[in-house]
C-alpha cells in the first residue's frame, strides 16, 4: 500500500506592483504576510514556531539513521546519519532540536531540525532508551535501563545536571503539561517512579502490572496511562492522588500515545499486529486497528488527523486516519524502525472529559 495524504494546496502570494519604498504599499504587503502565514499554519501547512512542517523523524535502528517525514505529504523528505543504533526519540517544544538515544555506544544524539544534521552527542547511563523533553523545553530526562538511573539534561548546554536512582530496567518516561512531575516505568520492579522536578527526586513509586513499557500523560495532565507487557493491560492512574483507578486489557500493549484533545489513547499491540483505541475517560476499548509488520511505536500529528506507527518488521511507517480508525498508507523508512516524534509535539490542553 502506499500513503493515501492528499497533499495540500499552498495559497499563492499576491502580487503588488506599486513602487518598493511606497509606504501604503508596504503596509499592505505586510499585512498581506501576515494573512498568509495565519493561512498557512491554519491549515496545518506551518506550523507557528518551525515554518513548514509539520515532521515525523523514525528512528531507523538497524540502519543507524533517522528518517524525516513530511506530514503533510507523506513523503521521506531527508534521512539523517547516527553514530549508533537509534531507539526512542523526543521533541523540543520549538522543534528546533530531535534527541535521539543510541545504543552501541551509548549516548543521546543531539540533531539540529533546520539543518537536519546530528550537532553534538550526550553521555548518560548505561543503555539509554526512554526519553521526554519538559514543556518549557529546559530539562530532557532520559531512562538508563542498565544504570536504573534517570539523567536529566539541560537543554541550554546539553550537560547531564542531575542523575536519580529509579527501579530496575527503567524503560519509559513522560513529563506531566505542568513540567512538576516525572514518569518512569520501571520493567522489572513492575513499577512508576514518580520523580519531582524541583527537588530531582523520588516522592513516590506506584504498582502496577508486570514489565511495564510504555508511559503517556493525557494532554490535561489528570491521567496517567502506563501499558504492563506481561499483564496485557494498561494501567489508568489518576495523577491527583498517583492510584491506578482502572485497568483495560489488551494483548501485549506497548507504546501510548494520546491525540491532542486528550479523548482516545492509541497503543501499539506489537505481537497482535494491532494498534488499540482507548477512550481516555470511559476506560474502554473504541477500536481495534489492523497493522501488519509488528506495531511499535506511535505518535498522533498535531491537528490530531493522523496517527503514525513504526512497523519493525514492515520497515515502514504506517498512517492511521483517526476519524475512521483506519489505515490509510504506509511509508517505508529504514530497517527495523523504533521510535518516532513528530514536530511540534502536541502541547497541553484541557479536555472537557474526566
Amino acid at each position: 500500500m502506499t500513503h493515501t495524504m492528499t497533499p495540500v494546496k499552498r495559497p499563492s502570494i499576491p502580487k503588488f506592483r506599486a513602487p518598493l519604498f511606497n509606504r501604503p504599499v508596504l503596509v499592505r504587503i505586510a499585512a498581506a504576510t501576515a494573512l498568509l502565514i495565519a493561512v498557512l499554519i491554519g491549515s496545518g501547512i506551518a506550523s507557528a514556531s518551525t515554518g513548514f512542517g509539520p515532521y515525523a523523524f523514525a528512528a531507523n535502528s538497524a540502519s543507524r539513521s533517522v528518517s524525516v517525514i513530511d506530514t503533510s505529504t507523506g513523503g521521506i523528505v531527508g534521512t539523517i546519519p547516527v553514530s549508533g543504533d537509534p531507539f526512542e526519540v523526543a521533541t523540543t517544544p520549538d522543534a528546533s532540536r530531535i534527541y535521539v538515544s543510541l545504543g552501541n555506544p551509548s549516548g543521546i544524539a543531539v540533531i539540529d531540525t533546520a539543518s537536519r544534521t546530528v550537532i553534538g552527542t550526550i553521555a548518560v547511563g548505561a543503555d539509554p532508551l526512554g526519553l521526554a523533553v519538559s514543556f518549557d523545553g529546559a530539562r530532557l530526562y532520559v531512562a538508563n535501563q542498565n544504570s536504573n538511573t534517570v539523567s536529566v539534561v539541560n537543554t541550554s548546554s546539553n550537560t547531564v545536571i542531575a542523575t536519580i536512582g529509579v527501579g530496575t530496567l527503567p524503560i519509559g518516561v513522560a513529563v506531566a503539561p505542568d513540567n512538576g512531575r516525572v514518569y518512569v516505568t520501571n520493567r522489572l520492579s513492575s513499577s512508576v517512579s514518580v520523580i519531582d522536578t524541583a527537588s530531582n527526586t523520588v516522592v513516590k513509586t506506584i504498582t502496577v502490572g508486570d514489565a511495564p513499557w510504555g508511559v503517556a500523560v493525557r494532554p490535561d495532565g489528570k491521567r496517567l496511562f502506563v501499558s504492563n507487557l506481561q499483564t496485557g493491560t494498561v494501567s489508568v492512574i489518576n495523577t491527583a492522588n498517583d492510584k491506578v483507578i482502572a485497568s483495560v486489557s489488551m494483548w501485549v500493549p506497548r507504546s501510548i500515545a494520546f491525540g491532542p484533545d486528550g479523548t482516545y489513547a492509541y497503543i501499539t499491540n506489537r505481537l497482535m499486529n494491532t494498534v488499540t483505541v482507548v477512550d481516555s475517560s470511559l476506560h474502554t476499548i473504541v477500536a481495534t486497528i489492523p497493522v501488519p509488520g509488528g506495531p511499535f511505536n506511535v505518535a498522533v500529528t498535531p491537528d490530531g488527523s493522523s496517527a503514525l506507527v513504526t512497523t519493525r518488521a514492515g520497515g515502514n511507517v504506517t498512517i492511521i486516519s483517526t476519524a475512521s480508525n483506519t489505515v490509510t498508507g504506509t511509508i517505508p523508512v529504514g530497517n527495523l524502525p523504533w521510535g518516532i516524534a513528530i514536530t511540534p509535539p502536541v502541547p497541553p490542553t484541557a479536555p472537557t472529559s474526566v
